[in-house]
């Protein structure tokens, strides 16, 4: 006979499983194939659209897509491109988190075994399914050589230069799958309802309140850039190309404008033909000879405007230390409050530090003409300066911390008594 314990763990079984994995993949999929979609890329030649939607999946996970180029033995080619593309890895992260947390809800504790199987379900169907994506993402593409010189020689000695994508499948399972464990454990620590062992209860004061006000933080920036992006779409033209961004990188932008808000500086390059569907102001820095320092400083010479970031964040980063003081017992201090708000700040600012870099490249050579470089040829590099952008999160979050606590003092605690 079932107990009810032994009921609640049926309900989260392998069925389950499968619908959770299935709409985490779903989701993500087509955000990555409106979002190409609207980039133009279904001009691609020999059917090649429906791999670089698995291969913009695959990388939106963490997966690994190695570039190779061939220009046979009188040219050189080389290529390198990564880059997340966040728009779909944060879908996906918020389906298959719903889908995990669902048949734990209305649960106050859960045993670690219980927990382990249900994630480990999840987990085999999650590298099944990416298994099958990662060997669908490859693709060989032919390249033109144009009508110049470098074309008219690439005709004359039959060069035919290919470029070409392949996911790396060890290493996409390997990533994908302490991805999916991120989402899993931040999913956990997000949600006030979800169960957790109860040897883990007494961290749940300290933790939970501090990882559901960075969600929600990072949340925000998201929405408020996807207004002003629709507005922009509606109002100034290039309405595909700033839905696409909206699809594929919005927190790609919204994230980097939140840190150097902050004051944190990125260094950055941008040289030949890459077309970057950004704000003028962020082209303008970053295309230049050498690498350039985008920082408040340095955008602030194009466009004054850009100063807003600092009165953006600041609402932003207090409201996050109210929500997290709010949700906090109120015999916690203030300057735990701080202390707390600080920590989970840097750590946000570090997660976006590590997920946004974004490292391209493209190079052919014909008879040593072009030098991996020039018309066919370019580079873009965006890398942050990461300990500057810790050391001001923390001091942001240690402010912050404090006031919200200060103003969180008169708000009833869900749970408590008033006395």
């Amino acid at each position: 006979m079932r107990t009810p314990s032994d009921q609640a763990v049926a309900r989260h079984g392998w069925p389950q499983a499968l619908v959770a994995v299935l709409a985490g993949l779903l989701a993500m999929a087509i955000v990555a194939v409106l979002g190409l979609w609207a980039a133009g890329a279904t001009g691609l030649p020999d059917g090649a659209f429906p791999r670089v939607a698995a291969a913009t999946v695959v990388t939106a996970v963490g997966g690994t897509v190695e570039m190779s180029g061939d220009a046979g033995g009188l040219a050189e080619s080389a290529a390198g491109l990564a880059v997340i593309p966040l728009s779909v890895t944060l879908v996906g992260a918020l389906v298959i988190a719903a889908g995990f947390l669902r048949p734990l809800r209305h649960r106050a504790v859960a045993g670690v075994r219980e927990l382990a199987g249900w994630a480990a379900r999840i987990a085999v169907l999650w590298l099944l399914a990416l298994l099958g994506l990662a060997l669908a993402a490859r693709q060989t593409f032919t390249v033109s050589l144009g009508d110049d010189t470098l074309g008219e020689l690439g005709e004359l000695f039959g060069v035919t230069p290919r470029v070409g994508f392949r996911a790396d499948v060890p290493l996409t399972l390997f990533f994908g799958l302490l991805w999916l464990a991120g989402v899993l454990v931040l999913a956990l620590l997000v949600s006030r309802r979800a169960p957790l062992p109860p040897r883990l209860l007494r961290f749940q004061e300290a933790v939970r309140p501090a990882a559901y006000a960075m969600v929600v933080l990072l949340l925000a920036c998201v929405a408020l850039g996807a207004v002003i992006g629709l507005v922009v779409a509606a109002t100034r033209g290039h309405a595909a190309e700033t839905l696409a961004v909206i699809l594929l990188g919005l927190p790609n932008l919204v994230w980097l404008a939140f840190t150097i808000g902050l004051g944190a500086t990125w260094d950055g390059r941008v040289d030949g033909p890459f077309g970057l569907p950004v704000p003028r102001v962020l082209d303008e820095v970053l295309r230049g000879s050498d690498t350039a320092a985008l920082n408040l400083s340095t955008l602030a010479e194009h466009d004054s405007r850009v100063w807003w970031l600092v009165v953006v964040d600041a609402v932003l980063v207090l409201a996050a230390a109210f929500v997290m003081a709010a949700r906090s017992p109120r015999r916690m201090r203030a300057w735990q409050h701080a202390v707390r708000m600080a920590v989970a700040l840097a750590l946000a600012v570090l997660m976006i530090c590590l997920v946004a870099q974004v490292s391209a490249h493209y190079g052919l050579s014909v008879l040593g003409i072009g030098d991996l470089g020039g018309d066919l040829g370019g580079e873009l590099v965006l890398k942050p300066r990461t300990w500057g952008a810790l050391g001001f999160a923390l001091l942001w979050g240690l402010v912050a911390g404090f006031l919200g606590a200060l103003l969180a003092r008169p708000v009833h605690r869900r749970g408590e008594v008033p006395r």
